[in-house]
């Protein structure tokens, strides 16, 4: 079975949603997004001086 490209899963998505409702599903998965850039950089600094306080 082939996968549907992005383009056409956008195109469904756009069509099925008002459009209120396809940019509260953008912004909604815009945070979560950003939410776990945030975390994951936090953590990364956090390992990093860590382990410049270990050595």
């Amino acid at each position: 079975m082939k996968k549907l490209p992005l383009y056409s899963i956008a195109i469904f998505s756009l069509l099925s949603l008002t459009s209120c409702e396809a940019v509260e599903t953008i912004f909604k998965a815009g945070m979560w997004w950003g939410i776990l850039v945030v975390v994951a950089i936090v953590v990364i600094l956090l390992l990093i001086f860590s382990k410049g306080k270990n050595s």
